[in-house]
């Protein structure tokens, strides 16, 4: 069930965004194009719209997820480290995230400069969260959120990375 964290750590999102955990709940990220696999990179135009992110499991618990980007505005230079793209609490086990309440709404991701890496983390709940989004985007942080939260360690992660297309170019 559990899948190993390796390709977290040679990606620096444990380090970067989390600390190392031990999987222990089974997350499915798809969009419309691809399942979301660590370290594949998806087209900018296919992430306009939210994913479908699956929770595996009994029906029994709650699941908060967060997607951040760590590397915004470049990864060179990341000083809005992380940029929260999305916020949902309350997920059920066995469901969606359709399902939970939506805290923070997904805001498609938009890399100027370089390649970003897009990160899903999934935390368990052990009660309802109450839950007021974050003032601003940038400066988040996935670490002080599940402190605040009262979460413990991440029980799924898993990233992708995308960068600006080249748009086509006219003359004129």
């Amino acid at each position: 069930m559990a899948r190993s964290t390796e390709p977290l750590v040679v990606g620096r999102v444990i380090g970067d965004v989390i600390e190392n955990f031990t999987p222990s709940a089974e997350m499915v990220v798809s969009y419309p194009i691809r399942q979301v696999s660590n370290g594949c990179e998806i087209k900018t135009t296919a992430l306009v719209d939210r994913p479908r992110v699956q929770i595996g499991g009994s029906y029994d618990g709650l699941y908060t997820l967060v997607m951040v980007d760590p590397d915004a505005p470049s990864p060179s230079e990341p000083s809005s480290r992380e940029w929260v793209h999305w916020i949902v609490t309350d997920i059920p086990a066995g469901g969606d995230a359709s399902q939970g309440m939506e805290i923070l709404q997904y805001e498609a991701p938009k890399p100027m400069i370089g390649i970003h890496r897009y990160v899903f983390v999934l935390f368990k709940q052990e009660s309802p969260l109450l839950v007021m989004p974050p003032m601003f985007r940038n400066n988040f942080s996935t670490r002080d959120f599940a402190i605040t939260c009262d979460l413990a360690l991440p029980v799924a992660a898993v990233y992708f990375n995308a960068q600006k297309q080249a748009g086509g170019r006219r003359r004129c």
